[in-house]
Parts: C-alpha cells; sequence; structure tokens
C-alpha cells in the first residue's frame, strides 16, 4: 500500500515536469522542452503546413506556437503574406521571438501572449489556421475552435496536428469541428501523427 502511494506520487512529479516542459512551458524546463520540441516537431510541422497548402499572399495564424517552429516554416513559405502567432507561455513567446527576429522586424511575423479562447484579432482575417499539440491543453476545446473560426475567412483551412506523445485520441476530433461550424472536416493519418483539417 505504502509503496503504491509513493508511485503515485511519483507519477505525479513526472506528470507535473512533464507539463512545465511541454504543456504549459515555465522557465529552465519550459526552455529544455522548447529546445526538444523544436527538433522532434519539424518533419511533422512541415507535413502539416503542407497539407493546408500555403500560398505566398496568405495570412496564416497558429495557435500554441510553441518554440516557433512552424511560424518560421510559414514565414519561408508567405512572401506577400502575413503570419501570427498567440501562446499561453511567456517563455515560449520569448523563445519563438529570438528564433524569427528578422521576419517580425520585417512585419512579416507578429507573436503574442495570450489565449485561444480570446483571440485579439477581427472577424475574417485568416486564410489559413493551424494549432499543433497545442488543443489538449485548450481549457475548453469547443470555444477555442469557434474563436479560430472567428478570425478566419469564409473559405479558410484549419489544420490540427497532433504527434503520438500529445495524449490526443484521433477520434471524435472530426465532429469536434463540425460542432464548432467548419465543414467538410477529415482525418489524415501518417506514422509521425495525425492531422485534421477542416473549411469555414
Amino acid at each position: 500500500m505504502h509503496n503504491n502511494q509513493q508511485q503515485q506520487q511519483h507519477l505525479g512529479i513526472v506528470d507535473s515536469l512533464l507539463m512545465q516542459m511541454f504543456g504549459r512551458p515555465k522557465g529552465i524546463l519550459g526552455r529544455l522542452g522548447g529546445f526538444i520540441l523544436a527538433r522532434t516537431k519539424r518533419d511533422f510541422t512541415q507535413w502539416v503546413i503542407h497539407l493546408l497548402e500555403v500560398q505566398p499572399d496568405d495570412k496564416v495564424i497558429e495557435v500554441g506556437f510553441g518554440p516557433g517552429v512552424a511560424i518560421q516554416i510559414l514565414a519561408d513559405a508567405v512572401s506577400t503574406g502575413y503570419v501570427a502567432g498567440v501562446d499561453y507561455s511567456e517563455e515560449m513567446v520569448e523563445q519563438a521571438r529570438v528564433r524569427n527576429a528578422k521576419a517580425i522586424e520585417t512585419g512579416l511575423v507578429q507573436l503574442q501572449y495570450g489565449s485561444v479562447e480570446a483571440l485579439p484579432f477581427a472577424d475574417d482575417t485568416f486564410d489559413k489556421a493551424l494549432a499543433i499539440n497545442s488543443m489538449q491543453v485548450w481549457s475548453d476545446a469547443i470555444a477555442g475552435l469557434r474563436e479560430m473560426r472567428r478570425v478566419m475567412k469564409v473559405g479558410g483551412k484549419i489544420a490540427l496536428g497532433f504527434t503520438p506523445y500529445s495524449g490526443q485520441p484521433s477520434t471524435g476530433l472530426t465532429e469536434m469541428l463540425t460542432a464548432a461550424g467548419f465543414t467538410e472536416a477529415r482525418l489524415v493519418e501518417t506514422d509521425r501523427g495525425f492531422c485534421v483539417l477542416a473549411i469555414k
């Protein structure tokens, strides 16, 4: 019995460390988590962006951009467009700003601290929207998706990508997008993870 309690306690510590590193990164662990995420996520991120079919003049928003890897790839993909990002971790905003300093200086990229439930943008602003390994930590997924839909243009495309360690099951996601008002929701799976796509 005593052993079991210790085990439970140990798991709690591991969980909270993982949450600090990857869920809502903070401090030194958040920084380390950011570097690990940047490495492992690049290939998967490129795949999700490829599925989004980003065009040079697209306005794109990423929610929960973490260390800013996708922002960097998107900034290379849009030449006459614009990339915006919102993240709930100040540590990640800082890291992503350093990684994308040039693009921020030229006005191509704008990164902000904030929450998916209250995006600081006008209705019908973006052509494309994405969130990678982010939705599972939102406090209200449907509210977050509705808010993303609000800032998207009609006909705009959304992509939600998840790698296996996100802990997000692939079941029920297309239904969730439909419930949030999106159409043509579909699931695409790969050995590296999966992505749900839909249209506003």
